[in-house]
């Protein structure tokens, strides 16, 4: 009989309780969690006193956060898996790297590349010949098409449409609902429809 896979959630926000949903789905069990605010659950320097070896998954929805916990969860030699919710559609020559969520009914098509910490939430679709750059947020219900480039850090609003062979930027955001028919560069927010920069102006 197979052992049951344990794992541990880094963080205890709604967002963590959405990823540990997804973990026990993919058939691990909640060992534990981790949290620096949270008094009921162990900061990261206890917790590397109780558990020197352990399997964790990222529960932060932000960015910077994010990639900056994955830096220190591989640097003390933890392994970070990434999560792929049952119901998800992953073509087989899609790469998803560690620390990546894919969550509920999202389709992941031919030959894209889901780079490490990225999260693709619920009903996402990533058309084929995409790739998501390291810590990247793609909202829910957020489509795009096939060859489009999101760059490392940046967050795609819920619901936002990207037409093929766009690249969006590092550490860019697009405003939920938006339409992007055009590039758009590092470090912009941008709107609309269709989406147009708003900062910088």
């Amino acid at each position: 009989m197979e052992q049951t896979k344990e794992i541990y959630i880094y963080g205890i926000s709604g967002h963590g309780q959405v990823v540990a949903d997804i973990a026990t789905a993919c058939g691990y069990t909640i060992a534990g969690w981790i949290d620096d605010g949270i008094n009921t659950s162990p900061d990261w320097e206890t917790f590397i006193q109780i558990h020197p070896s352990s399997a964790i998954v990222l529960g932060v929805g932000n960015n910077l956060i994010r990639a900056q916990l994955a830096k220190k969860i591989l640097q003390n030699g933890y392994t970070l898996p990434a999560l792929i919710h049952p119901s998800a559609v992953i073509s087989p020559s899609a790469i998803i790297a560690q620390g990546a969520v894919v969550m509920p009914l999202c389709v992941v098509n031919a030959h894209a590349n889901i780079e490490q910490g990225v999260i693709i939430n619920s009903g996402a679709i990533i058309e084929h010949d995409c790739t998501i750059g390291e810590f990247a947020h793609i909202s829910p219900n957020v489509a795009l098409a096939g060859g489009v480039s999101i760059g490392a850090m940046s967050h795609i609003g819920i619901g936002s449409s990207v037409i093929q062979n766009i690249t969006i930027g590092k550490n860019s955001i697009i405003g939920a609902g938006s339409v992007v028919i055009h590039n758009i560069p590092d470090e912009c927010t941008a709107i609309g429809v269709p989406c147009k920069p708003i900062y910088p102006e």
